[in-house]
């Protein structure tokens, strides 16, 4: 079963991320080492004896509709309760709504580990802390006043309505509609799919934000408006008034993370003798509903690239414990009697190696966004401005790169169970088919391969990425200055690995300003990842520089897995032609 692997954690935040500079700096004012390792310690004692056991129930069971209400897997509601009693969803939330306020970086750590303990379950609060940050950057004071301080607990809950069956990513085609009552509110009318957590029975409310748009809207994106619309209407006072008319009409069946319910839900249609038209407010201002919604947005990609290392990690925890038991054959590094525990199968341990190298590459890169996120909130001017782009740089990292590395890793978890692991009643399998929706949702990793090249190479005009190159070069230059022994050529495949992702950088950056942008699309997705394995490299360097017990690994790494960079750069500067002409043949309209 998974354990919280609370040390990895605490030391990747502290050496690798930066928090450790931090503190000691008094950035996050009297937040000290100590707090920080009881927070970390306490979170991973609870994902490890309070969430993880229930996992396979929640698995095995699902959640169930039965006449518009959502039951959750047994013990699950229980669960959520002293979950919210420990204070964990308000762990980052602001001071004034009850929140503690505490750095975005300990926020993920957590979100890793529930989610490694069952990823079902740490989806639904992600979504819940995104609604948090949106309702706190642009709703009224009135809003705030009503609905925060419970959405910060965790008394409510709050989900995301963006996708409609004939808008997934692009949002340009919703049609969802807000019709103006008079007096402030709105009438909602339409349908939304594939709302997670839309409905269930961890809360008396459940707080949606819904993209819709206006009588007299523009076209496009820049006519969409986002409205706040609760389940149960809100008096002044707080407590719970009418059935508003919102309502799930159907689950979807999904391959995995099966306990978390996935909702259609339907706005206006007079469900159960409810007044026809939900009743919602405006968030912001008109026509600027996707600026808001993007804030939440933008929190969740994050947190999603955490499942996607959550995931990984829990695999990783049980291909070790299987390879240790599992006994197969004869290895020459094996001395007792009998067959071998396949752990000691060099190919064995190469898989298992890079089941590992990948999983804190993918927890080192998504610590750093999470570190560049804190930094901006309290930086000012030149700084402030400096980390919001290295936070805006390395989002779709932490998104994409994290949630491919949880299905790599997962698949690979596989492979070592062997056939076992195709049975269900190892486990092995459950990880692979949670894994595999975090490269699709909140924007597909296509989506974030586009982000990347088209806004996000061009911040700081084009330099900042050159910065972020320069810094990882330095690291590099770190292990090859340093006395440690055990390194091997990693500060050789370092410089080649950065050498290559420049010479893609600029090449990309080359043909966006040529106005080449199909050609700059068609090595999106390459340049994602050769920008992550070789971060990711120099990140596992400059851990191994703070602790020699990691220069193994980060050799390992070096050696054997961020020789692909060049492959990836190749394919950036000389695949769009044969892309375009091979493309062809695919398209019958």
């Amino acid at each position: 079963m998974y354990r919280a692997p609370v040390e990895d954690i605490a030391f990747t935040l502290k050496h690798v991320a930066g928090l450790k500079s931090a503190l000691d700096a008094g950035t996050f004012g009297d937040l000290g080492e100590d707090l920080v390792d009881a927070v970390l310690g306490e979170a991973g004692r609870f994902a490890t004896d309070e969430v993880a056991p229930l996992y396979k129930i929640g698995d095995e069971q699902g959640a169930v509709l039965k006449d518009a209400i959502v039951t959750t897997p047994r013990g699950w509601k229980e669960l959520y309760r002293r979950w919210i009693d420990g204070g964990w969803n308000a762990l980052s939330g602001p001071e004034e709504y009850g929140g503690q306020a505490l750095p975005t970086m300990l926020g993920v750590a957590a979100l890793e580990m529930w989610n490694s303990a069952a990823m079902a379950f740490g989806i639904g609060p992600t979504l819940t802390m995104g609604a948090v940050e949106a309702l706190d950057k642009h709703a009224s004071e009135a809003l705030k006043s009503k609905y925060l301080e419970k959405l910060v607990s965790g008394e409510w809950m709050g989900t995301m309505n963006l996708t409609e069956p004939q808008a997934g990513s692009d949002l340009a085609a919703l049609r969802a509609r807000a019709e103006p009552v008079g007096d402030g509110t709105y009438r909602i009318f339409g349908q939304k799919i594939f709302i997670t957590y839309g409905e269930h029975d961890f809360t008396d409310n459940i707080i949606h934000l819904v993209l819709a748009r206006l009588p007299d809207a523009p076209a496009g994106t820049r006519g969409i408006s986002l409205f706040l619309v609760p389940k149960f209407l809100v008096g002044d006072d707080g407590s719970l008034g009418t059935r508003n008319d919102v309502f799930c009409s159907g689950l979807e069946h999904k391959l995995g993370i099966h306990a978390s319910p996935t909702c259609t839900m339907i706005y206006g249609d007079g469900f159960g003798g409810a007044a026809p038209g939900a009743i919602g407010w405006l968030i912001g201002e008109e026509n600027k509903g996707l600026a808001c919604m993007f804030t939440m947005m933008n929190n969740a990609r994050l947190s999603v690239g955490m499942q996607g290392v959550a995931v990984a990690e829990a695999a990783t925890q049980k291909a070790i414990a299987y390879a240790n038991e599992r006994r197969q054959g004869k290895a020459a590094t094996y001395v007792g009697a009998g067959m071998a525990p396949i752990v000691h199968h060099p190919d064995v341990q190469r898989t298992l190696l890079t089941m590992k190298a990948l999983t804190q590459t993918a927890r080192a890169i998504s610590y750093c966004c999470a570190h560049a996120i804190d930094l901006a909130r309290v930086s000012a001017g030149d700084e402030a401005a400096h980390w919001r782009d290295r936070a805006n740089l390395l989002t779709p990292l932490a998104k994409a790169f994290s949630t491919d590395v949880g299905v790599e890793v997962a698949s690979l978890g596989l492979q070592v169970h062997g056939g076992m692991g195709f049975i269900e009643e190892t486990g092995a399998a459950a990880f692979y088919r949670d894994a595999r929706i975090a490269p699709i949702y909140e924007g597909t990793n296509g989506i974030q391969a586009i982000d990347l090249v088209m806004r996000k190479l061009p911040l700081g005009g084009g330099e900042h990425v050159h910065g972020f190159i320069d810094e990882l070069a330095a690291v590099a230059n770190a292990v090859r200055t340093s006395n440690l022994e055990g390194f091997g050529r990693t500060a050789d495949a370092l410089d080649k690995a950065l050498g290559e992702l420049s010479e893609a950088t600029r090449f990309l950056q080359k043909l966006s300003a040529d106005g080449r942008s199909d050609e700059a699309l068609s090595g999106a997705t390459p340049y994602l990842k050769l920008i992550s394995l070789a971060a990711g490299g120099a990140y596992l360097a400059q851990g191994a520089l703070a602790d020699q017990d990691r220069i193994a690994l980060c050799r390992f790494f070096a050696e054997n897995l961020l020789g692909e960079v060049r492959a990836l750069k190749d394919r950036v500067v000389d695949g769009a032609e044969s892309l375009a002409a091979a493309g062809k043949a695919l398209i019958s309209a």
